[in-house]
């Protein structure tokens, strides 16, 4: 069993995560500063049945002011999910948030691995990266094309991890998750606004025609698939793997499935184009399925429904506000 630390513990995917892992019987250190980018109270609750494990350390911190030799010294692997997320909110000055949160705080985080001998450094990046498709499935060597200062924050946090690879052989895997839904999805993210909206009997908004095609990625699947490259020994220079669910569908087809599943009969609007949301994401993951060993294995119709579940266990339909 390894002993492992995970950033961004208390969100959406990095709680996951942590559950998981000490499932399996690893010693696992969350670490999270709570940013603004929503709630203290739902991030706590993400985290609330790993901090009374007795294999479980929780370190509430900011990546960019800790000691991480402190923080790593004591760890065999990282799982890095920190960051700062979404494509709308990365333009204008905000930009600088991302720079901070999702370049400065892995480039620490690689030097304190450099000098601390780790065993394994995994990075949680984005589809993001790619930008638009050209009508097919993407493969890890389509050339990247960031349509948002948010996808060109995590390229160049990829940049990072491949240099450190390169020249101070921190063994670094590299992993692009495409569109991740399922429980804890954050509030802001579209599954969790149109169940949020569909519950409180408000209209359903899209940006756009909702026409735009999604590769959709249930979380536990994403999990596996972190989990498995954990336990793979990186050979030479860090590796992509495109992480996707196999199912595409159009945003017009979620807001469909959200109001079948819910009884519900939805009132649709439709708001102007978001920049930098692209048309379409298609992942090839056949690397992932050839060297992770990974297969999606939950169906997009059954990942709603758990995810519709969650949302309204006890009415903890997620806040937009």
């Amino acid at each position: 069993m390894s002993r492992i630390l995970v950033t961004g513990a208390a969100g959406f995917i990095g709680s996951h995560l942590v559950d998981r892992l000490l499932e399996a019987g690893h010693e696992v250190t969350g670490l999270d500063c709570f940013t603004d980018y929503y709630s203290r109270e739902t991030k706590q609750q993400n985290i609330s049945r790993a901090v009374v494990h007795e294999r479980f350390r929780f370190i509430e911190g900011d990546l960019l002011r800790l000691d991480l030799d402190e923080v790593i010294g004591v760890v065999d692997e990282v799982a890095h999910l920190a960051g700062e997320p979404g494509v709308r909110t990365s333009w204008g000055e905000r930009f600088a948030i991302y720079t901070e949160r999702n370049v400065q705080t892995t480039q620490r985080l690689l030097e304190a691995a450099a000098r601390n001998g780790l065993e394994r450094f995994v990075y949680a990046s984005s589809s993001s990266v790619y930008g638009p498709d050209d009508g097919g499935p993407v493969d890890e060597e389509t050339p990247c094309r960031p349509a948002s200062p948010y996808g060109l924050s995590k390229l160049a946090a990829e940049e990072l991890v491949r240099l450190y690879g390169r020249e101070h052989d921190v063994p670094a895997t590299i992993l692009r998750y495409f569109t991740v839904y399922g429980p804890r999805q954050r509030p802001e993210m579209a599954l969790s606004r149109f169940i949020s909206l569909a519950y409180q009997g408000e209209p359903v908004e899209v940006f756009g025609d909702g026409s735009q095609m999604r590769e959709m990625t249930y979380v536990s699947d994403i999990v596996e698939a972190t989990v498995a490259a954990l336990a793979m020994q990186p050979q030479g220079l860090p590796r992509a793997y495109n992480v996707g669910g196999g199912t595409r569908t159009t945003v017009r087809n979620l807001v469909r499935l959200v109001g079948e599943i819910m009884g519900e009969r939805l009132e649709v609007g439709h708001g102007p184009p978001v920049s930098g949301d692209v048309r379409s994401t298609w992942a090839d993951s056949g690397r992932a399925a050839r060297e992770l060993g990974y297969e999606p294995g939950v169906a997009l119709e059954k990942g709603i429904e758990a995810q519709i579940r969650w949302a309204l266990a006890g009415h903890r339909v997620p806040s937009i506000a």
